[in-house]
């Protein structure tokens, strides 16, 4: 049955975007798979089986125990095995995403935060502002990103904090870019020279007019760098300058088990790795259809 002229003209913006999102079903199904590994991050704690960080919890007689196993004292199962130290993988894992999505997510909306600002004031005021700031990202882009953190973290050594810093410093050169050059798009059309006429401040027409404008790009390339930031934390981790041991993230827990895989015990790597690997895939596919909803003109073919 076909819409009638009314229930067209009613859709509003929200549904149209959430129509045209579900359109595609493996936009839908990443979303899906988004939603539950984002679900089970927030709510780890209740959802493990074990507290993989409470050492009165572990027994090193369940170290290495294959998938399946039952504990030395008979109380749990492992779905998942258990690692070097004798804690049930799949409580290790939900932790591990945790730490992952929260570090990624948290460096993610702080630069995006700081090269909004920067691509803003350098794509309305141009001039010698604009020239500083572009010449300073370009640097920044001029290096491969992982050299940047690993330099970061070498001199300032693990953390949660730090982390969150080194990815901020290479991520932030992105948005500034992209902001920038939909500033430039925008600034010189009529609504910008209205409001320029008016008397408007630089800060008001910036924040009113050209940020809403400048926002959709900036989504889509902020949910692939959610994914990328992801991916750098895991490498860092996995060369031990990433997160500390007492906040192992997946990048760590693959790391732990790498030793291990040549003497068969291939679960401690084995499946943080499948679980990093659905949180990228997951965060891209929905990225990818945000992108093709919000500039139909980029869509893939």
């Amino acid at each position: 049955m076909e819409n009638t002229p009314s229930q067209v003209a009613i859709e509003t913006p929200f549904r149209r975007f959430v129509r045209n999102f579900f359109s595609s079903k493996i936009a839908a199904a990443g979303f899906v798979l988004l939603v539950v590994i984002v679900f089970a991050a927030l709510f780890a704690p209740w959802l493990s089986p074990q507290d993989p960080y409470d050492l009165s919890r572990l027994d090193v007689m369940d170290s290495r125990m294959a998938p399946g196993a039952e504990s030395f004292d008979g109380k749990m199962h492992f779905l998942l095995g258990t690692d070097e130290q004798g804690r049930d993988m799949l409580s290790a894992i939900l932790y591990g995403v945790r730490i992952s999505v929260m570090v990624a997510v948290a460096s993610t909306v702080i630069a995006l935060m700081i090269g909004l600002t920067l691509g803003l004031l350098a794509g309305y005021l141009g001039g010698r502002i604009e020239a500083f700031i572009m010449r300073v990202a370009d640097i920044q882009l001029s290096f491969p990103p992982i050299l940047i953190a690993l330099i970061l973290l070498a001199l300032t050594g693990p953390g949660v904090g730090k982390i969150i810093v080194a990815l901020v410093a290479v991520q932030w050169a992105y948005y500034a870019r992209t902001a920038r050059s939909a500033a430039l798009v925008e600034r010189k059309k009529e609504y910008i020279e209205a409001a320029t006429a008016l008397g408007l401040s630089p800060a008001r027409i910036m924040l009113r007019h050209l940020l809403p404008n400048c926002l959709p790009p900036l989504i889509v390339i902020s949910a692939l760098q959610v994914a990328s930031a992801i991916s750098l934390e895991a490498t860092l981790s996995f060369l031990g300058l990433g997160l500390p041991v007492t906040e192992p993230s997946l990048g760590l827990l693959i790391a732990n088990g790498f030793q291990y895989l040549l003497s068969g015990k291939y679960w401690i790597s084995f499946f943080p790795g499948i679980a990093l690997l659905m949180t990228v895939v997951a965060i891209n596919l929905v990225a990818d259809q945000l992108r093709d909803v919000l500039n139909p003109r980029l869509q893939s073919q």
